[in-house]
């Protein structure tokens, strides 16, 4: 009887561990895939200015942001050094899930090498913010070469397993430059477009074009914003183009444009 009870016992726990082993080797698995999905409560929205702005070129934006949506979103100024130092001033308020972290630099000026830096510049800021608060998604946008900027980060230094970027609006920005000939293809356009498989799938991607003539927004030609295209579509999720036209549509005063100001509501904010 003793032998016959030890071998029944025996049977019994071997079919529990058989049972079980499914959900032990699951479990892993399971925890691994809720990882990867889990999207923190904090989704910053990055603002890149263009050539000759500073970290402060946003603050009218985000008052004016902060009144059409109701609300108080925190605005986090960072400058870039050209050492790599990082100076803050704002801060991010306990609990504001769609902060503005403004990203400028101390070199803000015009021209190919200097927009290559200045993408390197911006990883370093935002691998830097991305560890202090720990968010894994984000959305940005760039007015002129901050569109420029962000995309070659997005290509170049994102780490993708880490942080997703949602939404990406570019405003005015000139993936050829300043170049008018549109059978002339520039470095960066030759770059940006060799790369552009690097870009996150999941991206949605609104770029906008002012249009104060009928070639351009005064200082930036509709062509080189229109290339934009070649670069976004069947590369990302989705891809829209969008022209501005009227009051507020020459290059500078985009940003402030209630059109794409209530774009900004809309796609950036609501998300």
């Amino acid at each position: 009887m003793k032998r016959k009870f030890t071998w029944g016992f025996i049977g019994v726990v071997s079919v529990i561990i058989l049972l079980c082993l499914p959900g032990f080797l699951w479990r892993p698995q399971q925890r691994n895939e809720v990882r990867d999905h889990y999207q923190t409560l904090m989704a910053p929205v990055f603002l890149v200015p263009g050539s000759s702005a500073t970290q402060n070129r946003f603050n009218a934006l985000v008052t004016e942001l902060n009144h059409e949506t109701s609300s108080s979103h925190s605005l986090l100024r960072v400058e870039v050094k050209t050492n790599g130092q990082l100076v803050y001033t704002g801060s991010i308020r306990p609990g504001d899930e769609h902060p503005f972290i403004v990203i400028g630099f101390q070199n803000h000026n015009d021209g190919y090498q200097n927009i290559l830096k200045q993408a390197k510049w911006f990883a370093l800021a935002f691998n830097a913010l991305q560890k202090t608060y720990k968010f894994n998604h984000f959305s940005a946008m760039g007015h002129s070469n901050g569109g420029l900027i962000l995309t070659l980060f997005m290509e170049d230094s994102l780490d993708q397993k880490t942080v997703t970027a949602n939404r990406l609006m570019t405003i005015a920005s000139p993936f050829n430059l300043e170049e008018k000939d549109p059978d002339v293809d520039t470095p960066l356009f030759k770059r940006l477009t060799a790369n552009r498989q690097h870009l996150p799938r999941q991206l949605v991607v609104y770029s906008i074009a002012g249009s104060k003539t009928f070639t351009g927004d005064g200082i930036v030609p509709f062509d080189s914003v229109n290339r934009g295209k070649y670069i976004f579509q069947d590369q990302v999720k989705g891809f829209t183009q969008i022209t501005v036209t009227g009051a507020n549509a020459n290059h500078a005063d985009l940003p402030e444009n209630q059109q794409i100001v209530g774009l900004m509501c809309q796609d950036l904010l609501s998300h």
